[in-house]
């Protein structure tokens, strides 16, 4: 990529319909492990109009009312409008959930088994995972991403004020950001789309979505006169949801990540358990990219891992800082360094990051990266002198 260029990453609010999906199989793993911390959760939503369809596959020692946690986690959305056909008290819940493959589950745990290579916890699947950090924010995450979440969690944080009452649940918002020598110098472009009641004019919004978010969230000074707000841009979005569209868990993994500048190994992170790596090790992939910037070895770093069902040690791990680590320092140096100080078979991650709780619908929206909560343990910077020590730095 040139040093040059302008980039941009997109965000969904919590009433977007994959959003929807993803926070209702988010809900139903964290009353899982609120009761069974040892419990294999692989659950999927479908919503679309008045239908919610929970299925997936789920061992536990939980005894769950899933429909319940299902119609709790569309009304703290805000899907409480009667005005809606996609309504927390009337939809129609669906489940089609059974146990986890004796064959996947074998693999999984920490026992011999015939054909096993090791009688350690193995991963849950095979697969490809990357963690990325840079030192564009303060969170260390890429400025588009971030600046698109931070303007949809204001708009949902106002909405649930009850202050604006025309603001509906869906919304989506998207930040472009141009970069010269590669550093943000300037917002060229910023994209917000709300759903909202039938009887509120296009100019109350527009006036409220720039005054009211954009200029009070996003940073003065890489706002200029020549940057174009394009808001609610179809000029009408009253019809939202699952009622407009349909929404499928799994399906925002960019908008969950990196907003496209760092890499995606392509698995989804909501309603999965962390014996799964397509979560897990994604999570540890962002802990050690972000210890490694922050640790000033580099301005900017991503990790690649990669795992075979049934195997605890990954099958690889490539370590890439864009040409930006200081001091001489080559990037096989640091994956030796890494290799020294994290472990990234599937047991240890867990026990690293803590990741038996009921801790997931804290991730479900606005990214599960560059949140500032302490349950989050993946955002710790606590390796950083670990890692400068290995490197003799």
């Amino acid at each position: 990529m040139s040093k040059n260029f302008i980039f941009s990453s997109e965000s969904v609010g919590e009433g977007h319909p994959d959003k929807v999906a993803d926070t209702i199989s988010d809900a139903v793993l964290d009353a899982c492990l609120a009761q069974d911390k040892f419990s294999r959760v692989a659950c999927e939503t479908y919503c679309k109009s008045n239908l919610v369809v929970v299925g997936g596959e789920i061992t536990t020692k939980a005894r769950l009312d899933f429909n319940q946690i299902a119609r709790d986690a569309i009304r703290e959305i805000g899907y409480t409008h009667d005005d809606d056909v996609f309504h927390a008290d009337k939809v129609l819940i669906m489940n089609a959930i059974t146990s986890q493959s004796p064959d996947i589950a074998q693999g999984v745990d920490a026992k011999a088994a015939e054909g096993k290579d090791t009688a350690e916890q193995g991963a849950g699947d095979q697969g490809l995972m990357f963690g990325y950090a840079c030192d564009e924010t303060p969170e260390l995450m890429p400025a588009p991403i971030m600046f698109a979440h931070q303007l949809g969690a204001e708009l949902t944080r106002i909405r649930k004020t009850g202050k604006v009452a025309w603001l509906r649940p869906d919304a989506k918002s998207q930040v472009s950001v141009q970069y010269i020598n590669d550093q943000p110098v300037a917002i060229t472009n910023v994209v917000i789309s709300t759903q909202h009641a039938h009887d509120v004019k296009h100019k109350t919004i527009k006036e409220f979505c720039i005054e009211q978010i954009i200029k009070k969230v996003l940073p003065k000074h890489l706002l200029t006169k020549k940057t174009q707000f394009l808001i609610n841009p179809t000029g009408r979005f009253v019809v939202g949801g699952p009622q407009g569209d349909t929404g499928l868990t799994g399906r925002k993994i960019i908008v969950d990540s990196y907003g496209g500048m760092g890499r995606h190994g392509g698995g989804a992170f909501s309603g999965k358990d962390p014996s799964k790596v397509d979560r897990s090790a994604a999570y540890m992939g962002r802990y050690v990219a972000k210890n490694i910037v922050a640790a000033g070895i580099a301005t900017s770093a991503e990790i690649q891992f990669a795992y075979a069902i049934g195997y605890p040690e990954p099958v690889s791990v490539c370590i890439n800082t864009f040409g930006t680590a200081v001091n001489g320092i080559t990037d096989e140096q640091i994956e030796n360094a890494v290799r020294e100080v994290f472990s990234f078979k599937p047991a240890n991650i867990v026990k690293q990051l803590n990741l038996l709780r009921p801790i997931y619908s804290k991730t479900t929206n606005y990214g599960h990266f560059g949140k500032t909560d302490p349950a989050i343990t993946w955002e710790k910077t606590d390796k950083v002198k670990e890692l400068k020590r290995a490197l003799k730095m």
